[in-house]
């Protein structure tokens, strides 16, 4: 754990290597920082490359979706129609604070341009949210079972057209139906964007064929920085 940074973060460094390059992963409703650190070391990732991993921990909040219930989450969800209306002011709120952890990463030797945002579901809409208005260059966003939540705050800035994006979502997804995960690649295509978007044959979650598509996908994005 790191009691420094802006969120308590699990972080995981690569054994023998310089690091060079980070990926900031967020989690799930109700999840914590622990649940992707499982996936690293099966991303297949070049020998050539240090990538430190940072899992922060969601704050505990209110979540009114489920009864007012407080859980690990980066905003309150409201209601889960498909339009999924959200509390935005803490996506906006959250994602500074991820702001904050790139800060010190670049202040630990890692440019911001090193950096990939991950999230899943709803650490991925703070993801889409904090690439996408990010005012420094950034290495790729990851987008994992998740939607585009601040689509009209996003619509209205300057995107960077040439940060990389991969997006997965299920085909059996009943949480985030996959359906957003078109729309948010359609959105981003017609904001000047290239999404990689990939779908598979699961619910809401993670599979090992997708697990290897982002290790590939992540030693291209990174070995690119280096060529």
């Amino acid at each position: 754990m790191v009691s420094l940074l802006p969120f308590e973060t699990v972080i995981h460094n690569p054994k023998d290597k310089p690091i060079e390059h980070a990926v900031i992963w967020l989690h799930g409703l109700g999840a914590n920082g622990h649940d992707f650190v499982p996936v690293v070391p099966e991303l297949g990732l070049s020998d050539e490359l240090g990538v430190r991993f940072i899992f922060p921990h969601a704050p505990s909040i209110p979540v009114t979706v489920n009864g007012g219930y407080v859980m690990p989450a980066w905003y309150d969800i409201l209601e889960m129609s498909l339009d999924r209306k959200v509390d935005t002011a803490q996506i906006k709120a959250s994602s500074e604070r991820i702001n904050d952890l790139i800060d010190e990463q670049v202040r630990l030797g890692i440019p911001s341009q090193n950096i990939i945002i991950a999230g899943f579901s709803q650490g991925g809409a703070v993801a889409y949210h904090n690439a996408l208005t990010n005012s420094r260059p950034l290495a790729g966003l990851l987008a994992l079972s998740t939607y585009l939540a601040t689509e009209q705050e996003i619509g209205e800035l300057d995107i960077n057209a040439s940060l990389p994006v991969k997006i997965d979502h299920g085909d059996y997804d009943d949480v985030v139906p996959s359906v957003l995960g078109v729309k948010a690649s359609e959105k981003l295509t017609a904001l000047g964007l290239s999404p990689e978007f990939k779908r598979y044959g699961m619910a809401h979650q993670v599979c090992m064929e997708q697990i290897k598509d982002i290790g590939k996908w992540m030693n291209k994005v990174l070995t690119s920085l280096s060529t």
